[in-house]
Protein backbone atom coordinates (compact mmCIF):
# COMPACT_ATOMS: atom_id res chain seq x y z
CA UNK A 1 0.00 0.00 0.00
CA UNK A 2 2.85 2.12 0.67
CA UNK A 3 4.31 1.62 -2.34
CA UNK A 4 1.05 2.30 -4.22
CA UNK A 5 0.37 5.53 -2.61
CA UNK A 6 4.13 7.09 -3.50
CA UNK A 7 3.62 5.64 -7.26
CA UNK A 8 -0.07 8.17 -6.84
CA UNK A 9 2.18 11.26 -5.40
CA UNK A 10 5.46 11.12 -8.13
CA UNK A 11 2.77 10.88 -11.03
CA UNK A 12 -0.24 11.75 -10.65
CA UNK A 13 -1.07 15.47 -11.46
CA UNK A 14 -1.55 17.96 -8.66
CA UNK A 15 -5.63 18.07 -9.51
CA UNK A 16 -5.66 14.00 -8.59
CA UNK A 17 -3.90 14.57 -5.40
CA UNK A 18 -6.02 17.28 -4.12
CA UNK A 19 -8.73 14.49 -4.30
CA UNK A 20 -8.14 12.28 -1.03
CA UNK A 21 -11.80 10.83 -1.06
CA UNK A 22 -10.53 8.99 -4.73
CA UNK A 23 -7.68 7.31 -3.13
CA UNK A 24 -8.81 6.39 0.33
CA UNK A 25 -12.43 6.06 -0.35
CA UNK A 26 -15.42 8.63 1.27
CA UNK A 27 -19.20 8.06 2.05
CA UNK A 28 -20.13 9.61 -1.35
CA UNK A 29 -23.72 8.42 -1.41
CA UNK A 30 -23.99 8.15 2.75
CA UNK A 31 -23.44 11.89 2.65
CA UNK A 32 -25.88 13.17 -0.39
CA UNK A 33 -28.69 11.15 1.61
CA UNK A 34 -28.49 13.80 3.94
CA UNK A 35 -28.61 17.02 1.42
CA UNK A 36 -31.13 19.68 2.86
CA UNK A 37 -32.21 16.90 5.69
CA UNK A 38 -32.56 20.35 8.25
CA UNK A 39 -33.55 22.55 5.14
CA UNK A 40 -35.14 25.82 6.65
CA UNK A 41 -33.89 25.29 10.52
CA UNK A 42 -31.45 27.28 12.60
CA UNK A 43 -28.17 25.93 13.57
CA UNK A 44 -25.42 26.62 16.06
CA UNK A 45 -21.45 26.71 15.30
CA UNK A 46 -19.11 26.75 18.27
CA UNK A 47 -15.89 28.19 18.22
CA UNK A 48 -13.22 27.32 21.22
CA UNK A 49 -12.19 30.81 21.95
CA UNK A 50 -12.20 31.68 25.59
CA UNK A 51 -15.62 33.68 25.26
CA UNK A 52 -16.90 30.32 25.20
CA UNK A 53 -16.73 29.73 29.19
CA UNK A 54 -19.41 32.87 29.25
CA UNK A 55 -22.23 30.96 27.38
CA UNK A 56 -24.84 28.80 28.42
CA UNK A 57 -24.49 25.90 26.64
CA UNK A 58 -27.70 24.36 28.53
CA UNK A 59 -29.40 26.34 26.23
CA UNK A 60 -28.64 24.06 23.00
CA UNK A 61 -30.20 21.16 24.57
CA UNK A 62 -33.28 21.79 21.86
CA UNK A 63 -30.88 22.71 18.97
CA UNK A 64 -28.57 21.63 16.27
CA UNK A 65 -25.41 22.44 16.85
CA UNK A 66 -22.11 22.25 15.57
CA UNK A 67 -18.75 21.62 17.23
CA UNK A 68 -15.34 20.51 16.62
CA UNK A 69 -11.89 19.00 18.49
CA UNK A 70 -11.36 19.32 22.23
CA UNK A 71 -15.05 20.32 22.55
CA UNK A 72 -15.19 16.81 24.75
CA UNK A 73 -13.68 18.97 27.38
CA UNK A 74 -17.26 20.54 27.97
CA UNK A 75 -18.95 17.68 27.48
CA UNK A 76 -16.27 16.66 30.73
CA UNK A 77 -17.47 19.93 32.25
CA UNK A 78 -20.70 20.00 31.94
CA UNK A 79 -22.45 17.61 29.71
CA UNK A 80 -22.76 19.64 26.58
CA UNK A 81 -22.94 17.19 23.06
CA UNK A 82 -23.14 18.32 19.75
CA UNK A 83 -25.46 17.32 16.92
CA UNK A 84 -22.19 17.43 14.90
CA UNK A 85 -19.23 16.72 15.45
CA UNK A 86 -16.02 17.25 13.12
CA UNK A 87 -12.26 17.19 13.22
CA UNK A 88 -10.35 18.03 10.00
CA UNK A 89 -6.98 19.22 11.68
CA UNK A 90 -3.99 16.00 11.56
CA UNK A 91 -2.12 17.70 14.14
CA UNK A 92 -5.70 17.11 16.42
CA UNK A 93 -6.00 13.58 15.59
CA UNK A 94 -3.14 12.69 16.57
CA UNK A 95 -2.79 14.69 19.78
CA UNK A 96 -6.77 13.35 20.79
CA UNK A 97 -7.21 10.28 18.91
CA UNK A 98 -8.91 7.82 21.84
CA UNK A 99 -10.54 11.05 23.04
CA UNK A 100 -11.85 11.31 19.42
CA UNK A 101 -12.91 8.05 18.92
CA UNK A 102 -14.56 7.75 22.52
CA UNK A 103 -16.91 11.00 21.65
CA UNK A 104 -20.26 10.31 20.10
CA UNK A 105 -22.58 12.69 18.64
CA UNK A 106 -25.26 12.21 16.45
CA UNK A 107 -23.67 12.77 13.14
CA UNK A 108 -19.77 12.51 13.08
CA UNK A 109 -18.09 13.77 10.14
CA UNK A 110 -13.79 13.19 9.29
CA UNK A 111 -11.78 13.68 6.27
CA UNK A 112 -11.79 10.36 4.40
CA UNK A 113 -7.60 10.48 5.09
CA UNK A 114 -7.84 9.71 8.59
CA UNK A 115 -10.31 6.25 7.88
CA UNK A 116 -7.35 3.87 9.34
CA UNK A 117 -7.90 6.60 12.69
CA UNK A 118 -11.02 5.89 13.29
CA UNK A 119 -12.48 2.75 15.02
CA UNK A 120 -15.54 4.03 16.36
CA UNK A 121 -18.13 4.28 12.97
CA UNK A 122 -21.19 4.59 14.74
CA UNK A 123 -23.03 7.80 12.92
CA UNK A 124 -19.82 8.60 11.43
CA UNK A 125 -19.44 10.13 7.89
CA UNK A 126 -15.72 9.91 5.90
CA UNK A 127 -16.11 12.95 3.35
CA UNK A 128 -13.12 14.27 1.01
CA UNK A 129 -11.14 16.76 1.60
CA UNK A 130 -10.06 19.21 -1.09
CA UNK A 131 -6.71 20.41 0.83
CA UNK A 132 -5.36 22.87 -2.12
CA UNK A 133 -6.10 25.53 -0.08
CA UNK A 134 -2.93 24.47 2.25
CA UNK A 135 -0.80 23.33 -1.21
CA UNK A 136 1.69 25.92 -2.34
CA UNK A 137 1.53 24.11 -5.73
CA UNK A 138 -2.07 24.39 -6.17
CA UNK A 139 -3.26 27.06 -8.26
CA UNK A 140 -5.91 27.56 -5.20
CA UNK A 141 -3.32 27.96 -2.49
CA UNK A 142 -5.03 30.13 -0.09
CA UNK A 143 -7.73 30.94 -2.67
CA UNK A 144 -11.18 30.20 -0.49
CA UNK A 145 -13.35 27.99 -2.33
CA UNK A 146 -17.26 26.71 -0.69
CA UNK A 147 -18.84 23.51 -1.96
CA UNK A 148 -22.46 23.09 -2.39
CA UNK A 149 -22.26 19.26 -2.68
CA UNK A 150 -20.10 18.01 0.46
CA UNK A 151 -20.81 14.70 -0.80
CA UNK A 152 -18.82 15.45 -3.58
CA UNK A 153 -15.33 17.25 -1.69
CA UNK A 154 -15.24 19.59 0.55
CA UNK A 155 -12.31 22.64 0.88
CA UNK A 156 -10.72 23.41 3.63
CA UNK A 157 -10.52 26.93 4.12
CA UNK A 158 -7.97 27.68 7.00
CA UNK A 159 -10.16 26.76 10.39
CA UNK A 160 -12.60 23.92 10.55
CA UNK A 161 -15.29 26.25 10.88
CA UNK A 162 -15.65 26.73 6.96
CA UNK A 163 -15.87 22.67 7.22
CA UNK A 164 -18.64 23.30 9.39
CA UNK A 165 -20.21 26.00 7.23
CA UNK A 166 -20.04 23.87 4.10
CA UNK A 167 -21.66 21.07 5.79
CA UNK A 168 -24.59 23.20 7.43
CA UNK A 169 -25.05 24.55 3.91
CA UNK A 170 -25.56 21.15 2.84
CA UNK A 171 -27.46 19.89 5.05
CA UNK A 172 -30.22 23.15 4.43
CA UNK A 173 -30.05 24.86 8.13
CA UNK A 174 -31.36 28.51 6.63
CA UNK A 175 -29.85 30.78 9.76
CA UNK A 176 -26.43 29.98 11.35
CA UNK A 177 -25.12 31.62 14.66
CA UNK A 178 -21.43 31.46 15.45
CA UNK A 179 -20.13 31.59 18.80
CA UNK A 180 -17.54 31.01 20.24
CA UNK A 181 -15.66 32.71 17.67
CA UNK A 182 -13.05 35.36 19.52
CA UNK A 183 -10.89 35.73 16.21
CA UNK A 184 -8.20 36.80 18.48
CA UNK A 185 -4.81 34.54 19.14
CA UNK A 186 -1.83 35.33 21.71
CA UNK A 187 1.29 33.69 20.72
CA UNK A 188 3.31 32.91 23.50
CA UNK A 189 7.09 33.52 23.61
CA UNK A 190 7.13 29.85 24.96
CA UNK A 191 6.17 27.98 21.70
CA UNK A 192 8.28 25.99 19.85
CA UNK A 193 7.73 26.95 16.43
CA UNK A 194 8.63 24.14 13.50
CA UNK A 195 7.88 26.92 10.46
CA UNK A 196 3.86 26.93 10.66
CA UNK A 197 3.42 24.29 13.31
CA UNK A 198 3.16 25.22 16.87
CA UNK A 199 4.29 23.10 20.27
CA UNK A 200 3.08 24.40 23.08
CA UNK A 201 5.29 24.33 26.26
CA UNK A 202 2.45 25.65 28.90
CA UNK A 203 -1.58 25.88 29.27
CA UNK A 204 -3.71 27.11 26.46
CA UNK A 205 -4.71 30.70 26.77
CA UNK A 206 -6.75 30.88 23.07
CA UNK A 207 -9.25 28.11 24.11
CA UNK A 208 -11.89 27.61 26.49
CA UNK A 209 -10.00 24.81 28.11
CA UNK A 210 -6.08 25.12 29.41
CA UNK A 211 -5.55 21.84 27.85
CA UNK A 212 -7.17 22.32 24.53
CA UNK A 213 -3.69 22.68 22.83
CA UNK A 214 -2.02 22.46 26.23
CA UNK A 215 1.43 21.76 26.86
CA UNK A 216 3.17 19.34 24.33
CA UNK A 217 0.20 19.31 21.58
CA UNK A 218 0.87 20.63 18.33
CA UNK A 219 -1.61 23.33 16.63
CA UNK A 220 -0.93 24.99 13.18
CA UNK A 221 -0.10 29.20 12.80
CA UNK A 222 -3.88 30.38 12.80
CA UNK A 223 -3.16 32.88 9.87
CA UNK A 224 -6.61 34.98 10.89
CA UNK A 225 -6.30 36.81 7.75
CA UNK A 226 -6.59 33.59 5.64
CA UNK A 227 -9.71 32.92 7.70
CA UNK A 228 -11.06 35.75 7.06
CA UNK A 229 -10.69 35.26 3.28
CA UNK A 230 -12.76 31.99 3.62
CA UNK A 231 -15.57 33.34 5.97
CA UNK A 232 -16.29 36.10 3.28
CA UNK A 233 -16.84 33.56 0.91
CA UNK A 234 -18.79 31.43 2.96
CA UNK A 235 -21.01 34.73 3.54
CA UNK A 236 -21.40 35.99 0.02
CA UNK A 237 -22.49 32.15 -0.25
CA UNK A 238 -25.44 31.87 2.21
CA UNK A 239 -26.53 35.49 1.14
CA UNK A 240 -26.82 34.97 -2.35
CA UNK A 241 -29.01 32.15 -1.71
CA UNK A 242 -31.25 33.95 1.02
CA UNK A 243 -29.41 32.55 4.11
CA UNK A 244 -27.85 34.39 6.95
CA UNK A 245 -24.64 33.84 9.36
CA UNK A 246 -24.39 35.54 11.95
CA UNK A 247 -22.13 36.65 15.46
CA UNK A 248 -23.70 35.82 18.47
CA UNK A 249 -20.32 35.49 20.39
CA UNK A 250 -20.05 37.27 23.57
CA UNK A 251 -17.10 39.82 22.69
CA UNK A 252 -14.11 39.20 20.07
CA UNK A 253 -12.99 40.26 17.49
CA UNK A 254 -14.81 38.98 14.39
CA UNK A 255 -16.75 41.58 12.89
CA UNK A 256 -17.76 40.90 9.64
CA UNK A 257 -21.27 38.93 10.02
CA UNK A 258 -23.63 40.84 11.72
CA UNK A 259 -24.28 40.52 15.90
CA UNK A 260 -26.84 39.28 17.88
CA UNK A 261 -27.14 38.02 21.44
CA UNK A 262 -26.63 34.82 22.05
CA UNK A 263 -29.57 34.98 25.11
CA UNK A 264 -32.05 36.71 23.03
CA UNK A 265 -32.49 33.76 20.69
CA UNK A 266 -34.28 31.41 23.34
CA UNK A 267 -38.07 32.10 24.16
CA UNK A 268 -37.83 32.73 28.16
Amino acid sequence: MKKLKSFFKRNLPLWYLDQPGIIFGYDKGKIKKLQNKFEGQRCFILGNGPSLNNMDLGLLKNEFSFAVNGIFYKTDEMGYKPSFYVVEDGAVMRDNKKRINEFKSDYNFFPSIYKKDIHNRENTYFFNMDRSFYEKRSPYFEIPRFSVDCSQKIYCGQSVTIVNLQLAYFLGFSEVYLIGMDFNYEIPASLKIDGHVFESTEDDVNHFHPDYFGKGKKWHDPKLHNVLKSYKMAKLMFEIDGRHIYNATDGGKLDLFDRVDYNSLFSK
